[in-house]
């Protein structure tokens, strides 16, 4: 089994690479934000984290509700930048065998503007598995965004991100 603390930020990578990646792969895309009807598009994204930082609200060596997870990093289409992202997780159900929920907020800053994601999502002792979370809104290019992301951890801090985002 997986130490709590690396399946954790696991988790908040797939998270964060799932929230953070959907403005980025939209600006790389050149669509028009103003088009109707509302299209999606479709696109793929890789977040890879370059800090991370565990809150442990009560200084137990288990998990613990109100623990956060602080993640932020960058976002690529293929190797290209296009993007950081940044993420808080808090950590709102805990179980035996370490298994917690964790709910997110996070963003994806892009040139145009940024996409805010939400959503929860529960890690066993295996891991996070798929993630799948709202894309909630933005600004700018993005101020009428919606849809998901679909996140695949491929590493503790690379993630596959398919974003589906409705303007």
């Amino acid at each position: 089994m997986r130490p709590f603390k690396q399946i954790v930020l696991s988790a908040a990578t797939g998270v964060s690479a799932l929230l953070f990646c959907a403005p980025a792969a939209a600006a790389a895309s050149g669509a028009g934000a103003d088009s109707f009807p509302p299209r999606e598009e479709i696109f793929q994204l890789v977040a890879k984290q370059t800090q991370g930082t565990f809150v442990d609200v009560d200084g137990s060596s288990g998990p613990s509700q109100g623990d956060e997870f602080v993640i932020s990093g960058n976002l690529l289409r293929g190797t290209i930048p296009v993007g950081t992202y940044s993420q808080i997780c808090t950590m709102t159900r805990t179980a035996p065998n370490d298994e917690f929920d964790l709910q997110c907020a996070a963003d994806l800053a892009l040139p145009l503007g940024q996409i805010t994601v939400q959503g929860r999502f529960t890690v066993t002792s295996a891991g996070p598995g798929d993630i799948d979370l709202a894309i909630t809104g933005g600004t700018g290019r993005y101020r009428t965004a919606h849809g998901h992301i679909h996140a695949v951890n491929v590493s503790d801090t690379e993630t596959n991100l398919i974003v589906h985002l409705i303007r």
